[in-house]
């Protein structure tokens, strides 16, 4: 017995011994846990980072979308190349195409002796129609810096009217006649703020992709067009200069009002094929634009109207932007002998031959859009676009010149037509938005677009025009193109 009391007191002055030596280690008092705090400084949704006097705010959203007829964003079916399109009715179109996406921003933001320092990402992880089972793709729309006036890095450019190209909030990406920069551009940017709601901006842009359109050299007869698809190489040089943007604004709560006004270098490369050629002089663009935004109209709470008007001379992607291409072109029907008729429609700042200076396009257009709240959670938008782009006399000549050879010694065949570049697009559409809960939001879409051509007559090809359409006799026709979008999007 006495053997077990000393085993049992020894344990436990091993146990109190060790206790001992633990509490020795623990610090006198415990630090203070930081708790995470509301930032009411730059409204709703902020907190203090813990520890700092940055606050930041995570925010972002969960879409769903399905095309009808269309790629996504609601693309019309106006290419017959790449994902969703569906332009040659053929049966390797994609009658619909669909997408999900998910996007995440975060925007922090410190008070300084400066002002506020601020800094901004959003990017996109989205699955559309096309990539594999658990591929998918990852963009970056913005990432910027906004110190003591300036914006640095890529944000929404300068020319750009505060509602862009989605004045009836819809959800196509495609509404043509005017800037759409949603997905922002690298800047260097200078903001002054006036008060009373009147600001001006300047800034520097980099053009070498959002902001240029096509260069056309017109002079290798035959082998720079496709006359079925509007497509031509790209005789564009290098970056010479970044694009000069600026815009004075007035923003009151009837009404926000915009002037803005771009300069676009037009460099290209040479006329042959390397330097002993020759090149043609480097030539300058310009856009002018100006919009206005009616808000608190009679017609019910949050109702607006939104207009905007441009006109381009040498710098068209300031008119037909976004993520739209360079090139527009749509098969249909066939009667009369012909086997389809069809549309094709070249986008270009300008166009040049051997030994010729830069002609320049020139363009202008408009957008209205009106939005009307039927109820809290229901509300309808109508749009509409008009765009106009036209090649000078020189210009048309060189890429007739072209679309004749073209006709021949690609296709194998002849062009009876009377030529012309020129066209005009435009468009129409409605949408219709259910929130039934606040932050959710279901949706759909339906956009009219008509491809109006300039050339008359027709083309008989001995080879296939583009992918399955055989050799035949084919007609220019203006082309009328429906498309739809359903959209459900959860923000947070």
């Amino acid at each position: 017995m006495s053997t077990i009391k000393s085993l049992i007191l020894g344990s436990a002055a091993v146990i109190a011994a060790s206790a001992g030596a633990q509490a020795a280690d623990l610090p006198v008092k415990a630090k203070a846990v930081q708790y995470v705090k509301i930032c009411s400084l730059y409204g709703a949704g902020f907190y203090y980072i813990p520890g700092t006097d940055t606050c930041i705010k995570l925010g972002g959203y969960v879409q769903a979308d399905w095309n009808i007829n269309a790629g996504n964003y609601n693309k019309p079916a106006w290419d017959e190349a790449g994902t969703g399109a569906n332009g040659t009715e053929s049966r390797d179109s994609n009658y619909f195409t669909t997408r999900a996406r998910v996007q995440l921003n975060i925007d922090t933001r410190t008070a300084t002796e400066y002002g506020v320092v601020r800094t901004f990402w959003s990017s996109n992880f989205e699955h559309s129609t096309g990539f594999g089972p658990s591929s998918g793709n990852l963009t970056m729309d913005y990432g910027f810096i906004q110190f003591a006036g300036f914006t640095l890095g890529k944000a929404v450019s300068g020319f750009q009217t505060p509602w862009g190209a989605y004045g009836a909030n819809q959800n196509t990406s495609f509404t043509l006649g005017g800037y759409d920069n949603a997905t922002g551009i690298n800047q260097i940017a200078y903001t002054w703020q006036f008060g009373n709601g009147v600001s001006a901006q300047v800034g520097i842009e980099d053009n070498r992709t959002i902001n240029r359109s096509v260069l056309i050299n017109a002079s290798p007869a035959g082998t720079n067009a496709n006359l079925f698809t509007g497509v031509y190489a790209n005789s564009y040089g290098g970056n010479r200069s970044p694009d000069f943007v600026g815009n004075i604004r007035v923003d009151q709560a009837a009404f926000t009002a915009q002037l803005s006004g771009g300069v676009h270098n037009i460099h290209g490369t040479y006329y042959g094929a390397n330097e002993t050629t020759g090149a043609p002089q480097d030539e300058w663009g310009f856009a002018i634009a100006g919009g206005l935004q009616l808000k608190n109209l009679p017609t019910g709470p949050g109702d607006k109207l939104s207009l905007d008007a441009t006109y381009v001379d040498g710098a068209l992607k300031y008119l037909i932007s976004g993520v739209t291409g360079n090139s527009f072109d749509h098969f249909s029907g066939g009667s009369g002998g012909f086997y389809n008729n069809f549309a094709a429609l070249a986008l270009s700042d300008g166009v040049f031959t051997t030994n010729s200076s830069i002609q320049k396009t020139t363009g202008w257009g408009i957008r209205g859009a009106y939005v009307h709240n039927w109820t809290p959670n229901w509300e309808t938008g109508v749009f509409g676009s008009y765009t106009a782009v036209n090649y000078g006399g020189t210009a048309t000549t060189a890429l007739c010149n072209q679309k004749l050879a073209n006709a021949g010694a690609v296709f194998g065949g002849g062009f009876a037509a009377g030529c012309n570049p020129d066209f005009n697009i435009w468009q129409v559409g409605t949408r219709t938005a259910w929130t039934p809960v606040r932050n959710l939001t279901f949706s759909g879409e339906v956009l009219y677009t008509q491809l109006d051509q300039k050339d008359v007559g027709f083309v008989t090809v001995a080879a296939n025009p583009v992918g399955f359409k055989p050799p035949g006799t084919y007609d220019f026709k203006d082309q009328g193109i429906w498309s739809g979008n359903l959209r459900v999007r959860r923000t947070w």
